[in-house]
């Protein structure tokens, strides 16, 4: 039974072993020779020092593509021209799903034609001597950022080329992402990889790691996502990482999205060891964006005007071309550019918000109840709780892919535009705290003249994306 313990030193090998005869350039890895290699990065490469002693948020996009040298190109001028801090390898699809041959096809088609044939970086095709020719290359810390379950082969020669970030989790890669991977089977295969990650911070070499916050990225209420964050912190504590940044999802109101950073930070510090240093990181929002890109840079800019009250410790920037699918490099660095100008204009100022104490303070109790859960349903243990949790429906996230969750909750927008829960399933709550959220969605619904309905769900779904917060009914205005 699988439980939240350290793997062994003589399991670690073994499953190292074995993990690297999947692909050829596994071969290549040689743990100490890789630690000599990353003690000879310089300091401002090092990513952990970068973030964790930075005086505002630093900027982060996403972009991979298959070719190194377009790669390099792409990252360089996201550097240069976006202004980015940190600076992200996206690996391709491919790779997520294990499947190392066909993102070798695609890399060859790719050098053949010249054309991205690859929606992602594939790292283990490229190997250790690509990864250190674009960590050596790039002029700033640089984080693989990805979306796969079983990511063990992908650490382990992401780390001994040189990358010092690693995003993702056993629940953060697994409820959004896949059917094919049962909960037990993605939390067992990342705790190896967070496991070598502590091998390296026992080295000296901080590998920090990032859970993936939004989860699905729609409407996701806040302490869901920190409740999985402080989980996937713990598990990879346990096994010696020490350097962790939370993640958390724009909902789009500044309330409760600057009330949810606070909490995040806050629980984050409390929950976990106190020798892991906890940052946060803020993603722009991750949901359906408008077509038009004016509209598009206005949703940009009021996730740079969020995180500038915040004060997150790194921001996921996205693109006035978001809609369309990958941006081109140009736009990316235009995203870029937008949430730091904004940021930049607002961090000075002493903006004060009404509501964000009280926010907080329902978020808190929100997250403390299913932790609690979490912990009585494991005895203690943070793995066997988790699994045991999901199972019942106690622990849920809405509109989930996976069957390792129920799917069964379902958020709505209340009058404000904040997120609650309007369809609570076998989520583990307090009665006092589903009362509040029922009588917020009871003022909207009183306000838009209808009755609560899973028609507030589907509208506010789209809201957004239709140049919208709060999805109401065509016609009808709050007064």
């Amino acid at each position: 039974m699988i439980r939240d313990e350290r793997i062994p030193a003589d399991e670690l090998r073994r499953i190292d072993e074995e993990i690297r005869s999947d692909w050829h350039t596994g071969d290549e890895v040689d743990f100490e020779e890789a630690i000599e290699y990353h003690e000879s990065l310089p300091a401002h490469k090092r990513f952990a020092d970068v973030l964790e002693s930075a005086d505002k948020p630093l900027l982060q996009p996403r972009a991979g593509v298959p070719r190194l040298d377009d790669q390099i190109e792409l990252l360089q001028y996201l550097l240069e021209e976006g202004q980015a801090d940190l600076l992200p390898t996206t690996i391709d699809s491919y790779t997520r799903d294990n499947e190392y041959e066909k993102a070798q096809q695609g890399l060859e088609k790719a050098r053949e034609t010249g054309d991205d044939t690859l929606n992602g970086f594939p790292a283990v095709n490229h190997g250790i001597d690509g990864c250190r020719r674009l960590i050596d290359e790039v002029d700033a810390p640089i984080e693989v950022r990805h979306g796969t379950p079983d990511a063990r082969l992908l650490a382990a020669i992401t780390f001994a080329g040189g990358f010092q970030s690693f995003e993702g989790g056993p629940i953060s890669y697994n409820i959004p992402y896949t059917k094919r991977h049962g909960l037990e089977e993605t939390i067992e295969k990342w705790q190896f990889v967070d496991r070598l990650a502590g091998a390296y911070t026992e080295r000296g070499i901080r590998i920090n790691r990032e859970p993936f916050g939004p989860l699905t990225g729609t409407l996701v209420p806040p302490s869901i996502a920190i409740a999985v964050m402080l989980v996937e912190g713990k598990l990879a504590a346990t096994q010696g990482v020490r350097s962790i940044t939370l993640g958390y999802g724009q909902v789009g109101n500044v309330v409760q999205d600057v009330a949810a950073l606070h909490a995040l930070k806050k629980l984050g510090n409390e929950y976990l060891p106190d020798e892991v240093v906890v940052t946060t990181v803020f993603h722009e929002w991750m949901g359906g964006f408008p077509p038009d890109e004016a509209r598009a840079n206005g949703v940009i800019s009021f996730g740079g005007m969020t995180a500038a009250i915040a004060q997150p410790d790194k921001v996921i920037t996205k693109s006035p071309q978001e809609f369309q699918g990958v941006p081109t490099m140009e736009a990316n660095s235009a995203g870029l550019r937008t949430t730091r100008q904004v940021i930049d204009m607002a961090i000075e100022q002493d903006i004060q918000i009404d509501g964000i104490e009280e926010e907080q303070d329902l978020i808190e109790r929100e997250t403390r109840c299913l932790m609690d859960t979490i912990f009585e349903h494991g005895d203690g243990d943070v793995v066997q709780g988790t699994l045991k949790a999901f199972d019942s429906g106690a622990l849920d996230v809405p509109f989930a892919p996976s069957d390792s969750a129920a799917g069964a909750v379902l958020p709505a927008r209340d009058d404000d535009g904040r997120v609650r829960i309007f369809e609570w399933a076998d989520l583990e709550m307090d009665d006092d705290i589903k009362e509040i959220h029922k009588a917020r969605l009871s003022q909207r619904a009183a306000t838009e003249g209808r009755e609560q309905s899973f028609r507030m769900v589907a509208d506010d779904v789209d809201a957004i994306s239709d140049g919208k917060l709060i999805g109401r009914p065509q016609g009808d205005v709050k007064i």
